[in-house]
């Protein structure tokens, strides 16, 4: 791969292709980021890809009728993209097949006549249609009819949205509500089927028919990585498909490499970054989350049999790391946070600890927490009460305020927990 300079990319863009082409891929990007987020959460990723193979047979019935026009393999593609959306629905409602099955059954077969007549096309004289092209995008060829196609599927995608917004909504979340309310589900299912056709066809000379269906999901399901508000999932998803269509071209035009693949893999990579970085579920924010949670844990464990110990004998880092089966150094460390916190203090080295009335009281609530749980486990849930000490461990770090003094009303207020033990009295 030869590696351009940034010299190479000024002088591209000196030349009308690459502005073309730049243009028609970022509304390209646009189009797939708004539309795939409805294919992504409606499960038809599948049905996605099924109508980018199909269309092909449109494309081969356009040229015979009309040659090679942009706007002649526009309706050639909506058309055999209905039918193969009406074909998939038959199926599934007439016939007994699964239905993934029936999107393959007849998107292989659409695509199979495609390439056929494509082949047979090509060996006609003076007949330069070629299948990779339309495989794989053709970012040379885009013209300014392109560009006036691609624009206004982008505009009618847009408006389209925005128009029925609330149907849309309606149809994907709560299809059964929508019915209720009027909605024609199928007519809804139909419709979207359109708009895919539409952006399929768009994407025909900058990513292709393959790569199309990656535009289609990559950004929509990097939207929903960081976002749960639709409203904002549709922004951002347009907004990643617009610049990994822009990275993605500059990138080929650097690396001499060709530019579907290339904004494909851009589209990607943002996608790897989001996941390891999204606020709420990357996962280094997953996994600085757990962490902390196995900070707090810890600190409550230390206060709780921490304090029980001081009641009985003198409390250490040493009997608490024994009695936790935590190493003593984690004990050490946590315990030094629990005293900035005013909840204890460390006297000699660790020799000794003394809990401090907010520790203890801390202490106190974790004990009625447990003590609770194990309570409703056996009582309303009929657990052994010989084996519900592990679970009760578990959930008396996390279950709130509010579930706790529901909980206490549901049992009756109990006074002691199965095993005898008495139940600490809330501050309430």
């Amino acid at each position: 791969m030869e590696i351009h300079g940034l010299d190479y990319l000024t002088e591209a863009y000196q030349q009308p292709w690459a502005w073309r082409a730049l243009i028609a891929s970022c509304m390209v990007g646009i189009t797939c980021g708004l539309l795939g987020c409805f294919i992504v959460l409606r499960n038809m990723a599948l049905v996605g890809d099924a109508l980018a193979h199909a269309i092909l047979p449109g494309v081969v019935g356009a040229f015979v009728l009309v040659g090679y026009s942009a706007l002649g393999f526009f309706t050639g593609s909506v058309i055999a993209g209905l039918a193969t959306a009406f074909g998939i629905t038959w199926i599934q409602q007439n016939v007994k097949t699964k239905n993934d099955a029936a999107i393959g059954i007849v998107f292989t077969a659409m695509f199979a006549v495609g390439v056929m007549g494509i082949s047979w096309i090509s060996r006609s004289e003076g007949v330069h249609l070629d299948l990779k092209d339309f495989l794989f995008g053709n970012m040379l060829g885009v013209g300014e009819q392109d560009l006036w196609l691609t624009g206004v599927v982008m505009i009618y995608t847009a408006i389209s949205i925005a128009t029925f917004y609330r149907f849309l909504f309606a149809t994907t979340f709560q299809p059964a509500v929508a019915r209720t309310m009027g909605i024609s589900v199928s007519t809804m299912h139909y419709f979207l089927m359109l708009l895919l056709s539409f952006a399929v066809v768009a994407s025909l000379q900058t990513v292709g028919v393959i790569l199309v269906v990656a535009m289609l999901i990559t950004p929509a399901a990097t939207a929903l990585l960081l976002s749960n508000r639709l409203q904002h999932v549709l922004l951002i998803s347009a907004a990643v498909g617009l610049l990994s269509a822009a990275l993605g071209l500059n990138l080929a035009i650097l690396f001499g490499t060709t530019p579907g693949p290339a904004i494909v893999v851009t589209a990607t990579l943002i996608y790897l970054l989001t996941v390891f970085l999204a606020p709420e579920r990357g996962l280094l924010f997953r996994a600085v989350r757990r962490g902390r949670l196995h900070q707090r844990i810890l600190q409550e464990d230390i206060l709780k049999y921490g304090a029980r110990m001081e009641e009985q004998s003198t409390a250490s880092i040493e009997t608490v790391s024994s009695k936790l089966g935590v190493p003593s150094a984690r004990v050490r460390q946590a315990a030094a946070r629990l005293q900035r916190r005013g909840w204890l203090r460390i006297h000699d080295g660790g020799q000794r600890i003394e809990y401090l009335p907010a520790g203890k009281k801390k202490a106190r609530q974790l004990t009625r927490a447990h003590r609770l749980w194990e309570t409703y486990l056996v009582e309303k849930l009929g657990m052994d009460a010989e084996h519900i000490h592990e679970d009760a461990e578990r959930y008396e770090h996390l279950l709130p305020k509010e579930l706790l003094l529901e909980m206490e009303r549901d049992l009756g207020h109990p006074q002691v927990d199965p095993h005898g033990a008495p139940i600490p009295r809330g501050e309430e």
